[in-house]
């Protein structure tokens, strides 16, 4: 399959860029889990891309392809010479940041506080597609704090769209400004799929991706029924299986083993522990594999109490593995 017609198909199924989350390490072990699906790094400054440190921030393996790069920012000049940046180092796509609600992406001026600012985003992903040949993307709320107007959001959509977005993600939900924390924007603010629903509806060549609130395998080909792809966020990084799940579910591949799928990360895990990198950091983003089964608990336990130790390595890994598997052995 080409890289075009990879990205396409991966258009189904996405893992939210989540900061402090879905970095090189987490997005090679989400590879493994679901070949088919469309990787997002973590949101990345427009400035930083320009002035900091391209290879700790724009670094990745090839296996982690097709991947986007989530950009923050609101200068248009700064955006597009950050996209042509993107672009030269490999990635699939460059994705404009409308939707997080932190104090510090307001105090910057981007984030979610762009919803109010369509003609600015406009103008920025003008910028961005003007200066690149691969996919420019938006990813937005419905609104912000207490808009309720179905006609602004999909005013701000089309505005988008019309500069040059080629696909929109929506988290079906408003962005609260004041008064929530990042973490209670991810949940209290009520899901309102109907929108990303009619969104599609009265525009049927426009791309639209589905993200909030999804976290089963049941509960994404539903909504596959309405959008052209789901995106899923916490649920992929606290039950990582399930992605698995779903990946052979939508494009017909097998359904593995967890411990299987681990092994498979051995060579990647064993080049980053032989290039200094501590085990702690890529083992953090392997708890959750056996959420809900039997041992699931004893896993976690082993990696989060001695994966910090100096000299762990990929041993430590086959030893939570084993007292996962007694422990499956024992509730059978």
């Amino acid at each position: 399959m080409s890289s075009d017609s990879r990205y396409c198909a991966s258009l189904r199924l996405s893992v939210a860029p989540m900061m402090d989350w879905t970095d090189r390490h987490c997005r090679v072990f989400h590879r493994i889990l679901a070949p088919n699906a469309r990787l997002y790094t973590e949101m990345v400054h427009a400035n930083a891309v320009r002035l900091g440190d391209r290879a700790r921030l724009l670094g990745f393996s090839a296996v982690e392809q097709p991947l986007a790069l989530q950009l923050g920012g609101s200068d248009p000049v700064l955006l597009a010479e950050a996209a042509r940046i993107a672009q030269d180092w490999g990635y699939d796509e460059v994705n404009l940041n409308c939707g997080c609600p932190s104090d510090r992406v307001q105090a910057g001026r981007f984030g979610a506080c762009l919803m109010r600012e369509p003609a600015l985003v406009a103008e920025c992903v003008a910028a961005m597609a003007q200066a690149v040949s691969i996919p420019v993307t938006v990813k937005c709320r419905l609104g912000v704090d207490e808009d309720d107007d179905y006609g602004l959001f999909a005013a701000f959509v089309d505005q988008a769209v019309a500069a040059g977005s080629a696909m929109v993600v929506v988290h079906a939900r408003n962005a609260w400004l004041q008064g929530l924390s990042p973490k209670e924007n991810r949940e209290i603010p009520p899901l309102r799929y109907d929108w990303a629903h009619r969104l599609k509806q009265e525009r049927p060549e426009l791309p639209v991706v589905l993200n909030g609130g999804i976290a089963s395998v049941e509960a994404a080909i539903a909504q596959l029924q309405h959008v052209d792809g789901v995106m899923l966020g916490r649920a992929a990084y606290h039950d990582p299986y399930v992605l698995h799940r779903l990946d052979a579910a939508l494009y017909g591949g097998p359904l593995r083993d967890r411990a299987e799928l681990l092994r498979e990360a051995r060579p990647y895990v064993e080049a980053q522990l032989e290039a200094g990198v501590a085990l702690k950091h890529i083992s953090r983003h392997l708890l959750g594999l056996f959420h809900g089964q039997p041992g699931g608990r004893a896993f976690r336990q082993v990696l989060s109490e001695q994966a910090h130790r100096p000299g762990a390595g990929w041993d430590l890994i086959e030893q939570a593995l084993a007292m996962t598997a007694g422990e499956r052995r024992s509730a059978a």
